[in-house]
């Protein structure tokens, strides 16, 4: 396989009660958190269309991950057997991006506020997309 650099920058950022990783659901759906993600304004444009009550996929990059673990128990549960991070959604992995449908609630200029989050208070944003 080629070496070829992937360069990823981020549109915005993740605005979250969560603080710590202890605090986070395993997804998004099992504790459905409100934040705000916050859009440079660079990228105001691109959210012509958005609304109120649509859903979206937001993909954010996994910052304080460890990229060097392979394998993990699932849900950190250390009584299941522990399984290739490919085969869990372990936050926990090589190329630390993560996928997450979320509701808009509001838009504010380049802000909107969501409900669905899993992701920490900091987190890059790196994408939006329309759910389908």
């Amino acid at each position: 396989m080629e070496n070829d650099a992937i360069e990823l920058e981020p549109i915005g950022i993740i605005r979250s009660p969560l603080k710590d990783p202890s605090q986070a659901p395993k997804q998004g759906s099992e504790g459905a958190v409100e934040g705000w993600l916050e859009v440079d304004d660079h990228y105001r444009d691109a959210l012509l269309g958005l609304e109120p009550g649509r859903k979206v996929l937001i993909l954010y990059w996994l910052d304080r991950a460890d990229r060097s673990r392979l394998q993990v128990h699932p849900r950190g549960d250390t009584s299941r057997p522990l399984r290739g991070v490919f085969a869990t959604r372990s936050p926990h992995r090589p190329n630390p991006i993560a996928v997450e449908t979320v509701e808009i609630l509001e838009i504010q200029g380049t802000r909107l506020r969501v409900r669905g989050l899993d992701a920490l208070d900091g987190t890059p944003l790196l994408d939006i997309k329309i759910a389908a």
